[in-house]
């Protein structure tokens, strides 16, 4: 049982802890792929631990339980984690954690099916919008024209993904400013940055009073238009999609001084126009690896006891 507490409170201490650390740091925004990767580790560990707790408590409460975990393993192993202590408590902890993570489990399939939704109501739009021709496949164009006033472009995830654009951007994006933005949301689909945004979605929603899931879904959406800018940069320059960016928002308030829904472009583009240092490979590499051990802290606590007791 102390096993399972102490899981239950490291992974709480890193889910309160986490999201300050992380704001505190200046370099995500330099690096936004490497803050990806922290930040998966940092929400893996948490529930990893809250997952290694609710087994352990599920063993102390309940002797069929305790028969699949310990199956294989020795009486000295049994022994060491003093399974029979807290039975009640046991239960009730095991009872709330699978709770949490049936629950889990429903909001990621809801944000999902959301999604689904929503992308089979666009792709219904397109083809009242823009039908298609007599002999033409759907989806068989990565690049789909739309008469539009307001200059907007997005990328349509799916079997057949699709960059749709509307007339009045490609009035305002010159030379390779559209091939820039065409980089940026590939640069989207060839990270599937759509699922990160279902899972963080997903957690923060079924659990809004846990800071490191509500800070976990913000992060998401800034960083991975952080890494897609930076995909694009890489390709066209970062002018060529600043320009970009300036172009396909200006119109919609987002560089005045009131703050609107979509109020990160300005700093993006601040971002695209004077950026920062990078880190140097080596740190870079030595950050990836560190994030890669948290999630193996938990795992090291489920396990030293019975290692211990082999030894």
């Amino acid at each position: 049982m102390v096993v399972s507490l102490t899981l239950l409170m490291l992974g709480a201490l890193a889910a309160v802890l986490a999201p300050g650390l992380m704001a505190r740091a200046r370099w995500p925004e330099r690096e936004p792929v490497v803050a990806l990767w922290v930040w998966q580790c940092v929400v893996a560990a948490v529930l990893l631990s809250f997952g290694l707790s609710m087994t352990f408590s599920a063993a102390a409460a309940w002797q069929a339980v305790r028969g699949h975990v310990f199956a294989p393993a020795p009486h000295a192993v049994v022994e060491a984690y003093a399974l029979g202590a807290y039975g009640p408590w046991s239960a009730v902890i095991a009872v709330l954690l699978a709770l949490g993570g049936l629950w889990t489990a429903a909001m990621l399939v809801r944000e999902v099916r959301r999604a689904q939704v929503h992308r089979r109501k666009r792709r219904t739009e397109l083809l009242v919008r823009s039908p298609l021709m007599p002999g033409e496949e759907p989806g068989s164009g990565r690049l789909v024209v739309l008469e539009g006033e307001r200059p907007d472009a997005w990328w349509l995830p799916g079997a057949a993904p699709q960059l749709v654009i509307t007339t009045a951007a490609l009035g305002r994006l010159k030379g390779r400013q559209l091939d820039a933005v065409l980089a940026h949301e590939q640069g989207h689909a060839q990270a599937r940055h759509d699922w990160l945004l279902y899972c963080s979605g997903a957690l923060a929603t079924g659990f809004p009073q846990i800071p490191v899931f509500a800070a976990f879904r913000d992060e998401m959406h800034r960083l991975v238009e952080l890494a897609a800018d930076d995909v694009a940069s890489r390709r066209f320059g970062r002018l060529t999609i600043a320009l970009a960016l300036v172009e396909l928002n200006e119109d919609r308030g987002v560089f005045g001084p009131c703050p609107t829904p979509d109020a990160q472009v300005p700093l993006r583009v601040e971002r695209l126009l004077a950026p920062g240092n990078r880190l140097t490979a080596g740190r870079r590499l030595r950050l990836t690896a560190a994030a890669a051990l948290v999630p193996v802290v938990p795992l090291l606590v489920a396990f030293v006891p019975g290692l211990s007791a082999l030894g």
